[in-house]
């Protein structure tokens, strides 16, 4: 008895299902998001009354003194502590086919510290500001600070977190100089803001070393925005 194979039934539609592709708005969306953080660091601590390394105290009258702008210096924080990791990701994703290991190594190093650090350090509502807004008892709140300063969990994440910014950022900024994705200039001032920033003496002047890494960030952006979807990344599958 011989038998016969009946070929599949035509798919109900006549056409195969069309792909949505989405690279653009990943890539518009990051080129959107990269500069932000820095920038808004940056202006933080230019406008932040306390300067310095100061005591908690010290903090507080400095920030009595300024009522009006603790939500303004509220928000600005909540943008780069959010935008952080997106950010350090875009530069990464740039950087990597033209200096794959540099990236590699700047990216682990980053995104570590920044994983690590960020959600074990407090955000944005720190005892100073928490005292200032919500009227409560400083000696109290600067009993809180300074148990908060000799965890030692809390400092291995402050560690972290600074290594990710000095090294990490550091490196992703001699990678973006590597690659020759972006000009020169533009990894330059990643690597100087970004990893510099940290060892200003002086608020005014840490808040500009971060506005030249939200320039250099600003020049991937552009790159980012001037690439083919092609360029980006691999066209979705069916």
């Amino acid at each position: 008895m011989s038998s016969t194979i009946q070929p599949a039934p035509p798919d109900s539609t006549g056409r195969t299902k069309r792909v949505r592709d989405r690279r653009a708005f990943w890539r518009i969306l990051l080129a959107v998001i990269l500069p932000l953080p820095m920038l808004a660091k940056g202006i933080h601590y230019m406008l932040s009354p306390v300067g310095g390394d100061v005591t908690f105290t010290e903090t507080v009258t400095a920030l009595e003194a300024h009522p009006d702008m603790l939500e303004t210096l509220k928000w600005l924080d909540a943008v780069f502590v959010v935008g952080l990791i997106p950010a350090t990701i875009a530069l990464a994703w740039v950087a990597r086919r033209g200096a794959p290991r540099l990236t590699t190594a700047g990216g682990v190093i980053a995104l570590t510290g920044f994983l690590v650090g960020m959600p074990l350090m407090g955000g944005v509502m720190t005892p100073a500001l928490v005292t200032v807004q919500h009227d409560l008892d400083p000696a109290s709140m600067a009993a809180l600070d300074d148990a908060l300063h000799h965890e030692p969990l809390l400092g291995i994440a402050s560690l972290l977190f600074i290594v990710g910014i000095v090294f990490g950022l550091g490196l992703l900024g001699g990678a973006l100089m590597r690659s020759r994705a972006v000009p020169v200039w533009v990894g330059l001032a990643v690597m100087i803001g970004a990893a510099t920033h940290p060892f200003i003496p002086n608020n005014i002047g840490q808040g500009v070393g971060l506005i030249v890494a939200a320039i250099g960030c600003a020049g991937v952006s552009l790159a980012l925005l001037r690439m083919t979807n092609d360029e980006f990344d691999l066209p979705p599958q069916a």
